[in-house]
């Protein structure tokens, strides 16, 4: 024995709603089982704190020391800037260190 199953009628869609534990006890009213919209809630981690802080940090301009780089630059133009690569290395890996914690 074989039954066809016509697929030509047009689905009904289903109405549910959602209701609370609490207003959906046996033996209560059933005016008192309205649904009722549930509320979402956001909770950010303390990296993404982290990651605000720092967006909004980056976001403000930040003030130059317009003599400090004046000073640099003079220093550059006349060849007396020294370069010390072991402080450059140092601070690197300093900040690599503070980027994985």
């Amino acid at each position: 024995m074989t039954t066809k199953i016509e697929g030509g009628l047009p689905a009904k869609p289903v109405e549910a709603s959602v209701v609370s534990e609490s207003q959906a006890r046996a033996g209560s009213p059933r005016e008192a089982a309205t649904a009722t919209p549930p509320v979402d809630s956001l909770r950010l981690t303390g990296e993404a704190v982290g990651l605000k802080a720092m967006a909004r940090d980056l976001a403000t301009p930040s003030k130059l020391d317009m003599a400090r780089i004046k000073e640099i630059r003079n220093a550059i133009d006349s060849g007396s800037y020294q370069i010390n690569p072991q402080d450059i290395a140092n601070r690197l890996l300093a900040l690599e260190r503070e980027l994985l914690q």
